[in-house]
């Protein structure tokens, strides 16, 4: 009993010293728990190819269309004029007799060749993509509109790649359904993915746009 009183001490020691030691971080190898490094910054040079790419499905028929500078929508890759005298309207919606929605549903009607996806509408003129002479605006120019939050409903950058990634109206673009004679419609230069990564590198570069028009 004398003998027990006497090392209990050392064991408490014991525990207590194992109890510290379990709480201390692993430095187990190759696990020095150091800061992981951080994702290197996105350059502007970066930024501004990744732009180019989301410039090149801007400014595809699919898009471009509903981006008109006109009191009209445009249709098919050569981009005439809507046939049936279709007008803009004081929302983008057409005039009443001849709303949007009364053809343009919420998905395509590929046996009639009507597309359609949901609230279909013309862009605002603040976001025109071309001019009044149906020439494609520059580069600077689309970036400039795009990015100017007196124009474009406010949106900062991860409000314009939110739009890119989820408004059903761009994912029609990638999603355009058939014409009349059931030829498929022509499709944006990139897919939908590579359009949303473009758009996100271009973002995280500050959403840099050309210099010259």
């Amino acid at each position: 009993m004398v003998c027990s009183l006497r090392t209990s001490p050392r064991i408490f020691f014991i525990l207590f010293v194992c109890a510290l030691w379990s709480g201390m971080p692993s430095r187990v190898s190759g696990q020095s728990g150091s800061p992981k490094p951080t994702a290197t910054p996105v350059t502007r040079d970066a930024g501004l190819a990744a732009w180019q790419q989301v410039y090149s499905v801007l400014t595809h028929p699919r898009c471009i269309n509903c981006h008109t500078a006109t009191n009209y929508p445009e249709q098919g890759d050569d981009r005439h004029r809507h046939l049936f005298n279709v007008v803009r309207g004081p929302e983008g919606k057409g005039v009443p007799g001849l709303n949007c929605a009364t053809c343009h549903q919420g998905a395509n009607a590929d046996r009639a060749g009507v597309p359609g996806a949901y609230n279909w509408h013309l862009a605002p003129l603040s976001m025109k993509w071309q001019d009044p002479e149906a020439k494609i605006l520059s580069s600077a120019q689309v970036c400039q509109s795009l990015t100017d939050r007196t124009k474009n409903h406010n949106f900062d950058g991860p409000a314009i790649l939110k739009h890119h990634q989820d408004e059903p109206l761009v994912l029609w673009a990638f999603q355009p359904g058939q014409r009349r004679d059931g030829s498929a419609r022509s499709l944006p230069p990139l897919t939908h993915d590579e359009f949303v990564a473009a758009t996100r590198t271009w973002v995280e570069a500050g959403t840099p746009c050309p210099q010259n028009p």
